[in-house]
């Protein structure tokens, strides 16, 4: 198999390409895609380091919630496996209501096939082999699709790749929130895309892109929704630039999209109704608050905070938005040079030039920021309603996640253009011996030239090095977190909880309050099922929010845990708290190590009586109370 096939791909540079024998098998990877797996593997153990000093024992100091919420998603995967259950619907948490799964980051095309891993391991065992895994995977895809369709030379395909995987956006979500690393499916994608013009193999195509559409939808559905708009960009500058074969190829590239589009729609048509009109579903996410977190200007020339060149102290100055597009100024100075000098000679760079105005301006929100300020001047955003389909979710930031993949395609384009300076264009690579022989018969003028091409290539390798290394990941920030009571691991709790009863932590797990509380589900595999949550749902209105709505007694749990003090206790909040007991079907509320156990338990106390003591914590039968 050559190592570029342009047949197959319409937009690999427009100038002759190299095909080079394969000195291997199809099958048998080459030695330098092993080791560029295996840095890439190293990379990832690198970035969760932190987390496997004490695996059990720490999360995300930056988004430990979402730390929490996904340990609780590997839970919820094995226990749908081991109980047989729906996957796309759980009452084990927001009890009674229960949480829709799909309308969720709930990552259902992982944790599932990795329930039995689950069960050995634990969630937080899983949850860092997985998150280091995801990385490494996405590099390596995006290795094997540019070293086999875009660019000749291995070393380009490993710098192209890895930045791919390691992009500063990239690693920053993986601080809690491992969807948004598991890309390894999209370099796959859009691969298929541009052969569906192939010809002799709509159907084949057709049908593996219409498989892997399907599988990423359960994994993240916002990656995949980026990646076709960028797919579809990608096609339109093809068809504006090459009008008369794209005209060609169009009849083919429809119907393999369509035989794609059929076979995604046929596997995952349920659930996606579920997700929009199962229960618990819900329409826009608060009013579409998240429409003003755009990009700051000043981000792409800001390192990254978890990169050896980045300082977490620019987060004051910049804000706590997420850093998808902070490329620092060596990277933009680059990428930009670069794209000047091979726009005029490649498609694939016109093209990536293409994607990075497209997607850069409309990352820029509703109004222009510029070092922490929103200026007067109004961005693209501002001109959409916050209601209109699709974009009602968006957040416009993360639109600059394709730019931060186009720039990895133009770092593998330039690297391979230079690694090609004043090698001839031939269908078989000259031996290695015969070069040598052939530059000690070069007159003195091309024996001048290709020493200038070899300082040149030397300028360039450098250039790039100096941008990508600084962006090197860092060991993820961790923080410790206490382990659930004895009572909870050991099961002492299983007397007070029947079938169909729920276990009341105090406090009960909000997006702000309880994150123990709620581990406490997840590191038992979610055997009780718990009330409230850290989820998405609907308000009374039908738009999504974060978590459960309040009830009385969590707004008084809550208000106690703020002020660390127990307000004066009436007749009608014990009734209320008799009821909402009732709501939540408790049997037993429990009260464990907490730095604010001595109010809480002096609150609950005046609610519902003396507490016993077993084992490590507060226990309250609460049978008698509720019936």
């Amino acid at each position: 198999m050559p190592v570029v096939d342009p047949s197959l791909n319409p937009v690999t540079d427009a100038d002759p390409v190299e095909a080079e024998p394969s000195r291997r098998p199809r099958r048998r990877p080459a030695r330098a895609d092993l080791l560029a797996l295996g840095a890439y593997v190293v990379l990832g153990v690198l970035v969760c380091l932190n987390y496997w000093e004490d695996v059990q024992g720490t999360v995300s100091s930056h988004l430990p919630t979402d730390h929490s919420w996904f340990e609780w998603l590997f839970a919820h995967g094995a226990y749908s496996v081991q109980h047989l259950e729906n996957p796309l619907f759980t009452t084990r948490q927001n009890a009674p209501d229960g949480v829709n799964m799909m309308a969720n980051t709930s990552l259902l095309g992982m944790t599932l096939p990795l329930a039995p891993l689950t069960m050995l391991l634990g969630p937080q065992v899983m949850y860092a082999l997985y998150l280091g895994g995801a990385l490494a995977a996405t590099a390596a895809t995006s290795y094997w699709v540019l070293s086999r369709y875009l660019v000749r030379s291995r070393a380009a395909a490993f710098v192209g790749g890895g930045f791919l995987g390691f992009a500063p956006g990239i690693v920053h979500h993986a601080n809690g929130q491992p969807n948004f690393v598991s890309n390894f499916l999209l370099p796959l994608i859009v691969a298929r895309v541009l052969r569906l013009s192939e010809p002799g193999r709509w159907r084949r195509n057709g049908l593996v892109l219409g498989l892997l559409v399907a599988y990423q939808i359960f994994i993240n559905e916002e990656m995949l929704l980026l990646t076709a708009l960028a797919c579809l960009i990608v096609v339109l500058a093809y068809a504006v630039q090459r009008p008369r074969d794209a005209w060609a190829r169009a009849g083919t590239f429809a119907a393999a999209l369509g035989v794609g589009g059929g076979v995604a729609l046929l596997l995952t048509a349920y659930p996606i109704w579920f997700q929009f009109n199962g229960p618990q579903s819900y329409r826009g996410l608060q009013g579409g608050v998240f429409h003003n977190w755009g990009e700051d200007l000043a981000a792409f020339v800001t390192f990254p905070r978890d990169s050896w060149a980045g300082d977490p102290a620019v987060e004051q100055t910049i804000g706590l938005t997420e850093q998808n597009t902070w490329f620092g100024w060596p990277l933009v100075l680059v990428a930009l040079v670069a794209l000047v000098l091979l726009v005029r000679r490649s498609l694939a760079a016109r093209i990536l030039a293409v994607l990075v105005v497209v997607f850069t301006v409309g990352s820029l929100g509703p109004r222009i920021r510029l070092n922490g300020v929103e200026t007067e001047v109004n961005g693209p955003w501002h001109y959409l309603r916050d209601d209109l389909p699709l974009v009602e979710m968006m957040m416009p930031t993360r639109l600059t996640l394709v730019v931060a993949g186009a720039v990895g395609v133009l770092l593998a384009l330039a690297w391979d253009r230079l690694a090609r300076l004043g090698r001839p264009a031939a269908t078989v690579r000259v031996p290695a011996q015969r070069t040598a022989e052939a530059d000690e018969t070069m007159p003195a003028s091309a024996t001048a030239g290709s020493g200038r091409r070899r300082w040149l290539r030397f300028v360039g390798y450098a250039a790039i090095a100096a941008a990508v290394l600084p962006l090197l990941p860092r060991p993820l920030p961790a923080q410790p977190v206490d382990p659930p009571p004895h009572f909870i691991t050991a099961g002492g709790w299983r007397p007070y909880v029947p079938d169909g009863r729920t276990l009341v932590p105090v406090p009960i797990p909000s997006n702000v309050h309880g994150l123990p509380t709620l581990r406490w589900s997840a590191l038992t595999g979610q055997e009780f099922p718990v009330p409230g949550g850290y989820f998405i749902g609907p308000n009374e209105k039908g738009e999504g929010v974060f978590g459960a709505p309040n009830r009385p007694t969590s707004t008084l749990i809550y208000s106690t845990m703020d002020t660390g003090t127990v307000p004066a206790l009436t007749d009608e909040n014990r009734r209320q708290a008799v009821e909402d007991l009732r709501w939540w079907r408790a049997s037993v509320v429990v009260l464990g190590a907490h730095p604010r156990e001595t109010v809480l338990r002096e609150l609950m106390t005046g609610l519902l009586g003396a507490p016993q003591r077993v084992d490590d914590v507060w226990v309250w039968d609460v049978r008698p109370l509720v019936g």
